[in-house]
């Protein structure tokens, strides 16, 4: 069960030279892919193992009202989607993180990310599904298994904190 050392690098990489250039990290997932990209925002905002100024990074899985309006209005595979509609810019990264790569609204999130220009990663398990087809940089970790795949996207989130961290 590993991922490819080139792509996290590349996926590193794009996220370091989209905070360099002023832009913003977007994270979001299901479940326990949610609080996996609010752990990684909160490192980028707050800090990892250095103090340094925050970078600029957004959960968006953190907004009740956003989310349930969304849900609500829109309907729940649109939850990610408005948002990047709203905030994001192109040079802003996407985040995905889906360990099925199937959940809709993380693929319409990308649909829309990929339309807007933003910069669009995907950090799946399994075959990646449709969102590792859709992403710009596709981060697998081939796990069948939901807590052994989640496992392997904390170290991979960790590793891109150290990338982005590097001076």
């Amino acid at each position: 069960m590993a991922a490819s050392v080139p792509q996290i690098v590349e996926a590193g990489d794009a996220m370091k030279k989209a905070l360099a250039e002023g832009k913003t990290i977007f994270a979001f997932g299901n479940g326990g892919s949610a609080a996996d990209a609010q752990h990684f925002v909160a490192e980028l905002v707050v800090r990892y193992e250095v103090e340094r100024p925050g970078r600029a990074a957004m959960a968006l899985t953190t907004d009740t009202s956003i989310l349930t309006a969304a849900a609500n209005d829109s309907g729940f595979e649109r939850v990610f989607a408005r948002q990047l509609e709203a905030l994001g810019r192109p040079g802003d990264v996407a985040l995905a993180i889906t360990t099925s790569g199937t959940s809709p609204n993380i693929v319409r999130a990308l649909e829309i990310a990929n339309a807007r220009g933003l910069v669009t990663i995907a950090l799946t398990g399994r075959d990646g599904g449709e969102a590792g087809r859709l992403a710009l940089i596709h981060v697998n970790v081939p796990e069948q298994r939901t807590a052994l795949a989640q496992e392997v996207h904390t170290t991979i989130l960790h590793v891109w904190c150290e990338l982005i961290d590097e001076e």
